[in-house]
């Protein structure tokens, strides 16, 4: 029986930290399916304390998640299997090399010999950063750590891409070439939940959007639905300047 269950539903989700300082307050939106959701904010907004909530780094008690049916917070191996993280400042093995690295990711997936191969060629080639897995990642640049992480991120066909800020580091083909798999993933039936404060990319690579202002949501929809023929920057600067 086919899995009609969105790819992420967030239902209530809050998230208090230390002095009553409230990062998060009730926030709820849900990605389908073939979804490019982009998620919207100024810095300190709540967006990166949601999308660590959502991938299991960061604890809650306030709210449910469910990625594909799964609750992270009760089948969080089950949400892990299905989903890929990259943060806005990934955090690799600087004494390993590229390869050994992307190995060790496979490893973790259980990804076998043919098929590891086949992705590391495929998305190693996109970034253009082959000739270098052989090097140490303590090497690299943060735009090339941030490709390796790209690529180690792709090796088990996530159904469900969340990114923090990922076109932050990137030269502007490599960004051209992150939106193209966002595009490719989608159309095989993953999604793609990511945070940005680009709106212009957002405008133009995303279906559906959430703005979210000191912790809740002020909008969400499709993006037809949210800009009525405005801007998207006009919507955002009109919501986040509102009392």
């Amino acid at each position: 029986m086919e899995n009609t269950a969105p790819i992420l539903s967030i239902k209530g989700y809050g998230k208090t930290y230390g002095e009553g300082k409230r990062a998060a307050d009730n926030v709820s939106l849900t990605v389908e399916r073939g979804d490019i959701f982009g998620f919207i904010g100024h810095n300190g907004a709540g967006k990166s304390t949601t999308i660590r909530a959502v991938v299991g780094v960061l604890d809650f008690t306030e709210g449910e998640i469910l990625i594909d049916g799964h609750s992270v917070k009760n089948d969080p191996m089950a949400c892990k299997r299905i989903t890929a993280y990259i943060p806005d400042n990934p955090d690799l093995y600087d004494n390993l090399t590229g390869i050994q690295y992307l190995n060790f990711i496979a490893d973790v997936f259980g990804i076998g010999a043919s098929e590891r191969e086949a992705s590391f060629r495929k998305y190693a080639d996109m970034f253009e950063i082959t000739e270098s897995l052989g090097d140490l990642i303590g090497s690299y640049s943060h735009g090339m750590k941030q490709k390796v992480a790209l690529v180690s991120a792709l090796i088990h066909k996530p159904k469900l891409m969340v990114l923090d800020e990922p076109f932050v580091g990137l030269d502007p083909k490599a960004a051209f070439t992150l939106k193209e798999i966002m595009h490719e993933m989608c159309k095989e039936g993953s999604a793609v939940f990511f945070s940005t404060h680009v709106l212009d990319v957002a405008e133009k690579l995303c279906n559906k959007v959430a703005i979210i202002k000191k912790g809740r949501i002020i909008a969400s929809g499709t993006m037809e639905e949210l800009t009525e023929g405005r801007s998207l920057e006009e919507v955002f600067l009109e919501g986040v300047d509102e009392k």
